[in-house]
């Protein structure tokens, strides 16, 4: 398989730095800005396939849900009675609650301060928030700038409007030899914060141009780029019924830009195909936690959803709502490094490379092959197996009987997917394995029909 070079988290960061400006909320302007970026990204090396954008009109019914109005927000501020001006949206726009309701009214510091969002334990941060399906409006700045204002009249202003308009989100499908697929989710709704926001879009739009390289790539690959929640809720309610058919792992993107820990939310019973690859990729690294479904909180809930029951995990490095920069103005482009973002294209991208090369092989000869007669013992060099990479040939051989598929190999050996696929290349190339039936019922068919396989298919 001939795959697309190490681009770097530099160039990741960059497009993530483009988006980090932009408003977004769950509907609007924001987000179609954002999705014509990612779209201007991916197709300078994605010609053949675009990035789709659908429109989603305000009232539509999904499922127990209705899209709400569209918002839209020109300016905002906050001024004293002197003529200063004590907070703009121009300079922040984490400034103003999302969704807030137009307001020109001038109010005593009491009054304003019912109106005014802070984190007191993190005083020298704005917060995010929202007031998505109740009408309000409001403002956020910091404690330490809300217990500096004095006693007088403030003017406060919000030029914004709810509307009849639609839900946006951007879809790419790239396709694959079979059917069956892998999906890869992020999200495209919260202003400019850069870890939990503009780190997974960027992510994923590398991802596209890592699976757009892929030569007879096994699978097809579905991407999407939604505002969380509703627009997750929003796209099952239109492909579910396909999706349920043909997606056999998925992975919400999340927070994947800084360089702490890696994180994984498992599915709702940590059975599935993405729950094994996955933690079998963080395993050879570096430190990760692995979460519960019990402490999930983005789209990772719809997705696994009774009735839904897609076979989707979380991953991240920082997970959600774990972190004290999270739903904070330390979001931060300063926040997330090309470093993080390398990191997590590596996971994400040996992730996928795993799922493309998983199947149950199968050994073609009986007993301990002959390596020495294939080259392999005396034309070390010429193979490029070392001691190690011997060992690890035949103790792959050793469970290669068409019982476990290569992440099951993998585990039980103690050897990475990534170290495992140049040999699996090699036995394939000399004949000394075979692939046999990648999903489905293998060599112990009287046995296992009806029960789950490990992948999680029937």
């Amino acid at each position: 398989m001939n795959v697309l070079e190490n681009r770097g988290g530099g160039q990741i960061y960059r497009l993530a730095e483009k988006l980090f400006p932009i408003c977004r909320s769950i509907t609007g302007d924001g987000v179609r800005k954002t999705l014509a970026i990612l779209a201007e990204y991916i197709e300078e090396y994605e010609t053949e396939y675009k990035l789709k954008t659908y429109q989603v009109p305000s009232g539509t019914k999904v499922f127990d849900w209705v899209v709400p109005k569209e918002w839209r927000i020109r300016e905002a501020w906050i001024e004293y009675e002197t003529g200063e001006r004590i907070i703009d949206f121009k300079d922040n726009n984490l400034h103003v609650v999302g969704y807030s309701t137009p307001i020109d009214k001038w109010v005593s510091l009491e009054e304003l301060k019912d109106h005014v969002w802070t984190e007191p334990g993190q005083p020298d941060v704005i917060p995010y928030v929202t007031s998505y399906y109740k009408e309000n409006y409001g403002f956020c700045m910091s404690e330490t700038q809300k217990k500096s204002l004095q006693p007088g009249r403030y003017h406060m202003y919000i030029d914004s409007e709810l509307f009849d308009g639609s839900l946006t989100y951007g879809e790419m499908i790239l396709p694959g030899k079979s059917k069956e697929e892998i999906f890869v989710s992020t999200y495209i709704c919260h202003p400019s914060m850069a870890n939990n926001e503009c780190s997974g879009p960027a992510l994923s739009a590398e991802l596209i141009r890592f699976v757009s390289s892929m030569k007879n790539r096994k699978y097809t690959y579905r991407f999407i780029f939604i505002p969380e929640t509703i627009g997750a809720i929003t796209y099952l309610s239109k492909n579910l019924d396909y999706m349920k058919k043909h997606v056999i792992a998925g992975f919400n993107l999340s927070c994947v830009g800084d360089e702490r820990d890696y994180s994984m939310v498992e599915s709702r019973y940590a059975d599935t195909l993405a729950d094994r690859v996955l933690q079998n990729v963080l395993e050879h690294c570096n430190q990760y936690t692995r979460y519960s479904f019990l402490k999930r909180g983005s789209d990772e809930r719809q997705y696994n959803a009774p009735g839904v029951e897609l076979p989707v995990v979380c991953f991240c490095r920082s997970k959600f709502s774990e972190y004290p920069e999270y739903h904070t103005s330390a979001d931060n482009m300063d926040f997330i490094t090309p470093d993080g973002l390398q990191g997590s294209y590596e996971v994400m991208t040996q992730v996928l490379t795993a799922l493309e090369y998983n199947s149950h092989y199968k050994t073609t000869v009986l007993c301990e092959p002959q390596l020495g007669k294939r080259g392999l013992y005396s034309n070390v060099s010429k193979k490029g197996i070392n001691g190690k990479e011997v060992d690890a040939l035949l103790d792959f051989m050793a469970y290669a009987d068409g019982r476990n598929d290569l992440i099951e190999i993998s585990d039980r050996i103690g050897v990475s997917v990534k170290d495992l696929i140049p040999i699996i290349e090699i036995l394939k190339e000399i004949n000394l394995i075979e692939d046999i039936e990648t999903r489905g019922i293998s060599c112990n068919e009287n046995n296992n029909k009806g029960k789950e396989n490990k992948n999680g298919s029937v």
